[in-house]
């Protein structure tokens, strides 16, 4: 089904059928991804004295329980709230979910003993693109990243020049593979998140993260139609589920 949105000046044409779908699914597994030193998510079902809420052992319904860290366990958005003395929700700042996107593949460079996506590395790939939104894929881009244990293992990140590239830019919304955007272990500067919010300045309320995506190597670098869906969880962070639409020509 073609469907015509108007977005800002343009009419964009896309196809509501093929959506494409670059969040990781959360599963009781310990092969579930994670990060930040947890255990894996739980799915359990209620029980109460002899009874448990599971069709399979006798119940009438099933009816689970699910424990979860949204930044440890799966595709999750993010707003200021994450870094700020004053409780922020995303639910209640993040109020548009269509943007204009750019999906971009970047390889990271070496950078002392880390692997970093350098300033030089964005404005290559966005040049004079206007977008709302940039979804960073990283090379290698393999299936492992479904079920990686990233604690303890420095992975890539963003310099904080990067990012400021990207504000400079007008980019409100950040998605990557990556568990952070951040170093794993810096000591709690986090000087990436931080630039995006602007907390040495006027907070960006309506501009969020989302980490922890994975978009597949069938998808061809470019514009799309970004469809930011997140769970309503008055909390900073909420598991979500990002959708592109191809736009048509």
């Amino acid at each position: 089904m073609i469907a015509t949105i108007q977005y800002n000046s343009r009419k964009l044409k896309i196809d509501l059928e093929k959506p494409l779908d670059i969040s990781m699914s959360l599963r009781a597994s310990q092969k579930n991804v994670n990060a930040w030193y947890l255990g894996g998510p739980k799915i359990e079902p209620v029980k109460e004295g002899n009874w448990t809420a599971s069709v399979s052992e006798g119940a009438r319904i099933n009816f689970n329980n699910i424990y979860f860290n949204p930044h440890a366990h799966g595709t999750h958005t993010e707003c200021v709230g994450h870094i700020t003395k004053k409780v922020h929700s995303i639910n209640k700042n993040l109020k548009q979910f269509f943007f204009l996107a750019e999906v971009i593949t970047v390889a990271p460079e070496t950078y002392m003993k880390d692997r970093v996506i350098s300033k030089k590395q964005i404005q290559f790939a966005l040049g004079n693109k206007k977008r709302d939104a940039v979804v960073i894929r990283t090379i290698p881009n393999t299936k492992e990243k479904i079920s990686k244990q990233y604690s303890n293992t420095n992975w890539p990140y963003l310099l904080r020049e990067a990012v400021d590239y990207l504000v400079q830019k007008g980019i409100k919304h950040l998605l990557i593979d990556m568990p952070s955007i951040d170093k794993e272990k810096d000591g709690g500067e986090l000087l990436a998140h931080n630039t995006f919010w602007n907390t040495n300045g006027k907070l960006r309320m309506d501009a969020t993260i989302t980490e922890f995506i994975y978009v597949s190597n069938k998808i061809a670098d470019g514009e799309y139609l970004l469809n930011l869906q997140i769970a309503p969880f008055e909390n900073d962070a909420t598991p979500s589920k990002p959708i592109l639409y191809k736009i048509e020509d």
